[in-house]
């Protein structure tokens, strides 16, 4: 079950991702409000805090 459910993450994560993509595009075509490009700009860098290389570099473990 463990398996499942992580695979289910990885796949949100990335649809979250997607969105957060568009949303930046969308933003920077001044079609979205400032406040879905400040969103985007959050989510982007909790996701890049989360990386194993971000993590490495700052010397934080799991």
């Amino acid at each position: 079950m463990k398996i499942e459910s992580e695979a289910a993450m990885s796949g949100l994560k990335h649809a979250a991702d997607g969105l957060s993509i568009g949303v930046l595009l969308g933003t920077i075509a001044n079609i979205l409000p400032s406040i879905a490009a400040a969103m985007t700009i959050v989510w982007t860098a909790i996701r890049i805090w989360e990386t194993e290389t971000a993590k490495r570099l700052t010397g934080r473990k799991d």
